[in-house]
């Protein structure tokens, strides 16, 4: 059954049932475009069916227009996170208590957290058993509401790294998909597998990580020709690559073989960051919730192996980004949501003011720059005509206190109102 969201929720923000066809003016109080122009106040935006299709100061409003009015209300773009895992979430460390048919039980719940927070487009990177897919699909039908994804499917990964089942008996044996792969024919094929069955962009582990049990945090996992292999065979099926790396060997390598985005970045040295900008590769930058899950990992039964390397990455957040910021490295937003409960997305704006970067700065990496990440800058990141009208509004002005976009009380996609303003 398809989920009828229009009769009901258009209804509650005062359009009646039905004007979801029917052209549509919204008077904004503040307007920010996420181009990083100017706030327009006041501001039209002018909505026909699922796209914008003018914005200004003085539009004439054609008569057959519903009108909403958020005239008390900053407008923005729909946010854009670049790094989440929907099909996962936070909590104790209870390795094989649960499968991915509990994750697919949870992640509608997920999706709709995330789109009320004002995130109508998510990369999602990493996902059992093609969970990822089966959501997206089901958003796309209109089955349920959530947010634009695009999903990575089955992480890349080579034996013994991050992304493959480490600290365990090698008797053990789990029955499923897996995205380990090592050598260059291995890793061609498994690209060309996670392609046939769904996914939108690649996603690889160049580094080590904190969330498994492997020995090291930040150790280069891929040779330089096994990476080149990958984007290689991504970019012939017109697929993306997205790099988690944490050291700095890991992200030159990935950078030289042609990765869209590094995404942690939390070892990044200046050679690195040199690299990222000739090639024009976007840093993908979270840092709240490694903070926000070692605070809570100890009660949680978390091996002290992983707990160390999470204080590691936490320890090298900050250098990694005022490094990227002064070096003039492009920054997109992502916050690695399911390591922090879905939904507090926007938290992660927290560090990036802290850290020196400029509200405006800060609202671009979630909206024009983490468009141009995921190649959708024609269609989201923006309020602007042929955009879809993925539309979100907050009481204050997060230009003056970005925790206003914590705070999202409207949110619009694609002409419909999921969040109507209360």
């Amino acid at each position: 059954m398809r989920f009828k969201c229009g009769f009901f929720v258009l209804v509650l923000a005062g359009i009646p049932a039905g004007a979801i066809s029917s052209p549509l003016a919204i008077r904004a109080g503040r307007l920010i475009d996420g181009l990083g122009g100017p706030p327009i106040s006041p501001g039209v935006i002018l909505v026909n069916g699922e796209r914008i299709t003018a914005v200004g100061t003085d539009l004439e409003i054609p008569a057959d227009a519903e009108i909403l009015d958020l005239s008390d209300a900053t407008v923005l773009p729909g946010l854009i996170d670049c790094h989440t895992h929907i099909t996962t979430r936070p909590g104790e460390a209870g390795s094989f208590r649960e499968s991915f048919l509990d994750a697919a039980v949870l992640a509608p719940s997920h999706a709709k957290a995330t789109l009320e927070a004002g995130f109508t487009t998510i990369r999602d990177l990493g996902a059992a058993q093609f969970v990822d897919v089966a959501l997206r699909n089901a958003i796309d039908r209109g089955d349920i509401p959530g947010p634009r994804i695009q999903a990575a499917t089955l992480a890349i990964s080579a034996t013994g790294g991050h992304g493959d089942l480490n600290g365990y008996s090698p008797f053990l044996e789990l029955r499923g998909f897996s995205g380990v792969a090592d050598g260059v024919d291995e890793i061609r094929k498994k690209v060309r597998f996670l392609v046939k069955y769904g996914a939108d962009v690649i996603k690889v582990t160049a580094t080590a990580g904190a969330m498994s049990e492997e020995d090291s945090v930040d150790r280069a996992l891929y040779t330089q020709e096994e990476l080149d292999a990958l984007v290689d065979e991504a970019n012939i099926w017109g697929r993306r690559v997205a790099a988690h790396a944490h050291g700095a060997e890991g992200i030159k390598r990935a950078v030289r073989a042609g990765v869209v985005s590094i995404d942690h970045g939390t070892f990044l040295d200046e050679e690195a960051a040199q690299l990222m900008i000739e090639h024009g590769t976007y840093l993908v930058k979270d840092s709240f919730e490694d903070r926000w899950f070692l605070e809570r990992a100890p009660e949680w039964g978390y091996p002290p192996i992983i707990i160390e390397k999470l204080g590691q990455i936490v320890r090298g957040h900050e250098a990694a980004f005022r490094l990227a910021v002064r070096r003039g490295v492009k920054i997109a937003f992502g916050t690695d949501a399911g390591i922090i409960p879905h939904g507090d997305n926007a938290k992660q704006f927290r560090d990036y003011i802290a850290w020196g970067m400029e509200p405006m700065d800060a609202i671009l990496t979630a909206t024009q720059h983490a468009a141009e990440v995921l190649g959708w800058e024609d269609r989201v990141g923006a309020i602007a005509p042929g955009r879809y009208a993925d539309i979100i509004a907050v009481a204050g002005n997060p230009l003056e206190d970005t925790t206003e976009l914590e705070r999202v009380r409207f949110v619009m996609k694609g002409g419909v109102v999921y969040k109507p303003w209360k």
